[in-house]
């Protein structure tokens, strides 16, 4: 079992070339709709860099049900374009939807996309799509990524409009911080555009095809950081007017008027948000377009995090909430059903109904229920006289039945007390450590923050790629120690606690004495102890973590972890 590295990969765009499939409609191997009017031929327009030479080699001669590495079934081609091919795949080995791009080893580009794809697969960062293999096996090159089922391009977003100025804000911050990560590691995409930048259901912005899709298309750039800052800009202009910011059409979207040169966005659209508009117009800067209000020009996605971070914060807009309908007052009204009423439409009088229990048999009723009552109130007063009494008399025995025969008075069992942690560090017993500068949030009072693990790809048991994971924590001195609570963000099938105590400053596992355990699938894991024992350091050691879906409070990806929130101890 080995921990996920994230990265970012693109099913190819078709730009400026046709796919030998259909133009119809169709499913990227990301699982997002793919547009037939994707891509034009843009990247000169935002300076990416030319596409080099196709190489003689056909792509290779695949069908649905062939197998990679007696793993990786095929099922649909997506895309077969300049000499590689697309497809959605399944992983038969942990059973889940998978993407593949494949090519000939004799390619022209073979050799740049298995580097680029295993060059991203280093980065670690969720907010790209994952690269989970790259291999180069039986004359074929192959790089396995993530399906996305659940998320929607930005270019079918904009199909129905521009976004709301939050949805921008939201999208240029995420897009921009991401780029910025990369770049730091020298990393580079060059084929940004809204066929890369995905929305998933929870409301998270992810890019896909970072140096893998430039390295497909054969895509370069001499300022690659330049070349992603424009086209953040780009992303941004679309998503505010729902135009394209160049004379070409592209992506659905209708370009700028021919002749008119590089205009702001609150000048092609009425009610564009100020702000969003000029930082649009600062990434997107070229050779003087620019109008003379906008500030300095933003040349790296470094720069155009500080110029995002320096701007009012856009709040997302108040919910609407529909006013109830007025209370209406509604009265009983006979039926009329056999009496035709004297006018038609006139409400009919309400007739009085009779009183109630005027019969015989009614009277006979309300005799025998008040003798009920009266017997049941004289019952219940004679036992709480002789409750009464019998105390009495047993308060004289106070001191035979409360002493034992030695005379010593029988223990009372005290109430749990809490026990305060004065300070905890991650405990690392094999490999790397996983994020031990969050370990304090397991103790600050906030359930809202948490430590968590790595994710891993197999599970639920950690074991054998680590014996545990987790962290220990400083009493401060000796304290009594009965039971801990501990809580966990992801519930799901299953998640393991082991306790350990010591006295000292535990250097092993060997080192220290398993005082209790707990199993549990829910978002609590409580450890109770059979008997009290004193200690000062106590580890809370997790063995075995659930399958989780993709979390974007923490941007760690779907797999099997385990995230601890709130530790408390009691004695």
């Amino acid at each position: 079992m080995a921990e996920r590295s994230t990265a970012a990969v693109d099913v190819a765009d078709n730009s400026g070339d046709e796919p030998l499939t259909a133009k119809a409609d169709q499913a990227t191997a990301d699982g997002v709709a793919k547009n037939p009017e994707r891509d034009t031929d843009i990247d000169q327009a935002q300076g990416s860099g030319g596409v080099e030479d196709l190489g003689t080699s056909a792509p290779p001669e695949l069908h649905s049900g062939h197998k990679l590495a007696r793993r990786y079934r095929l099922e649909e081609c997506v895309t077969r374009l300049d000499g590689f091919s697309s497809w959605r795949a399944v992983d038969e080995k942990l059973r889940r939807a998978v993407g593949v791009h494949i090519l000939p080893a004799d390619h022209v580009r073979a050799r740049a996309v298995l580097a680029a794809a295993r060059s991203a697969a280093l980065l670690g960062d969720p907010r790209f799509v994952q690269v989970l293999d790259a291999v180069e096996e039986n004359d074929l090159v192959y790089v396995v990524h993530e399906w996305l089922p659940d998320a929607t391009e930005l270019t079918a977003l904009l199909a129905a409009g521009p976004l709301e100025p939050h949805d921008a804000y939201q999208m240029v911050s995420q897009v921009a911080g991401a780029m910025a990560a990369a770049h730091r590691e020298g990393l580079a995409h060059l084929r940004l555009n809204p066929n890369a930048v995905l929305r998933t259901s929870s409301g998270q912005w992810r890019i896909r095809g970072l140096a893998v899709n430039a390295a497909l298309r054969g895509v370069g750039s001499d300022t690659p950081q330049r070349t992603d800052t424009e086209a953040i800009g780009a992303l941004l202009y679309a998503a505010l007017t729902q135009r394209w910011p160049y004379e070409s059409d592209a992506y659905g979207l209708a370009g700028l008027p021919k002749d008119i040169g590089l205009i702001a966005p609150d000048q092609v659209r009425a009610g564009i948000h100020r702000g969003l508009s000029e930082l649009a117009m600062r990434a997107l800067v070229n050779d003087g377009a620019t109008a003379s209000r906008h500030e300095a020009a933003c040349t790296t996605p470094e720069e155009l995090v500080k110029a995002i971070g320096e701007m009012p914060r856009v709040r997302p807009p108040e919910p609407a909430f529909t006013r109830p309908p007025e209370y209406q007052r509604t009265t009983y009204q006979q039926g009329t059903y056999g009496r035709p009423s004297a006018h038609p439409g006139a409400t009919q009088p309400v007739q009085p109904l009779p009183a109630p229990l005027q019969s015989r048999t009614g009277k006979a009723l309300k005799w025998t229920v008040s003798a009920l009552l009266i017997a049941a109130l004289g019952l219940g007063s004679w036992q709480l006289a002789d409750a009464l009494m019998t105390r009495g008399d047993n308060s004289n025995d106070t001191n035979t039945t409360q002493t034992q025969d030695d005379g010593d008075k029988s223990p009372v069992k005290a109430a749990p007390q809490p026990v305060k942690i004065q300070g905890a560090q991650e405990f690392v017993a094999k490999g790397d450590a996983q994020h031990p500068g969050d370990v304090a949030n397991t103790y600050d009072g906030d359930t809202s923050t948490a430590w968590r693990t790595k994710t891993f790809n197999e599970g639920p048991l950690i074991a054998p790629f680590k014996p545990g994971v987790g962290i220990v924590y400083d009493l401060g001195s000796a304290k009594d120690l009965d039971a801990a609570t501990i809580g966990l963000r992801y519930a799901g099938d299953h998640t393991t606690v082991d306790l350990y105590t010591s006295d000292s400053s535990p250097v092993s596992l060997d080192s220290m004495r398993k005082v209790g355990s707990s199993t549990t699938a829910g978002s609590t894991a409580t450890v109770k102890l059979s008997k009290p024992v004193k200690a000062r350091y106590v580890l809370v050691w997790l063995t075995a973590v659930p399958m989780s879906g993709y979390d974007a409070a923490t941007y760690s990806g779907a797999g099997y972890k385990q995230a601890i929130t709130e530790v408390h101890f009691t004695g």
